[in-house]
């Protein structure tokens, strides 16, 4: 598993008060994941990075592949043939945290990009065939080509301005209950 760790002193600061009024941030941090999901989903359907930068555009090679294949070819980034990687990303919370990501297995190489052959590469031989009658030797790379980093995790703008109001929601929550408020 790939931790990224994001660091924010607004952020930081405003939660640290939080933590100061309430023993356990677990509902905080369920409504910041939920943020956090919305607006990466969102991010997929505009195809942008958290900081608004356009993702590399799905190369012809790729394209190739899934057509040779018979799969559907979506000319949006990150959308494959299973769609596995923009409906999976979801979020875990604690009283101290909020992680959100992806199970997907590439998720890590979509987010960070990789050259190609960077995790080795795949060998065996095929099995006769109608369509081929001699079996034959095949090689190729893993990843086949190189993939460009087109990073979907992170915090945008957006979302340090959701994660600030929803901290000052509960911080003012919070001053209600201690006063006796509504």
């Amino acid at each position: 598993m790939i931790t990224i760790e994001l660091k924010d002193a607004e952020v930081s600061a405003i939660l640290n008060r939080l933590g100061a009024v309430m023993s356990d941030l677990t509902p905080v941090m369920q409504e910041i994941g939920e943020q956090l999901v919305f607006e990466t989903e969102q991010r997929f359907a505009q195809g942008v990075a958290p900081d608004g930068t356009a993702w590399a555009p799905k190369s012809e090679t790729t394209k190739e592949v899934y057509a040779r294949r018979g799969d559907s070819v979506s000319l949006k980034p990150l959308f494959g043939p299973s769609g596995r990687l923009h409906s999976t990303i979801d979020y875990r919370a604690g009283s101290d945290f909020v992680e959100v990501g992806s199970g997907a297995i590439y998720a890590a190489v979509m987010q960070f990009g990789a050259e190609q052959g960077q995790f080795g590469a795949h060998m065996g031989r095929t099995r006769p065939s109608e369509k081929r009658p001699k079996s034959q030797d095949y090689f190729f790379p893993i990843p086949w080509g190189t993939i460009p980093a087109r990073p979907f995790l992170g915090l945008s703008e957006i979302d340090r301005a959701n994660i600030i109001a929803t901290v000052t929601e509960w911080l003012e929550g919070a001053a209600a209950g201690a006063s006796g408020g509504a």
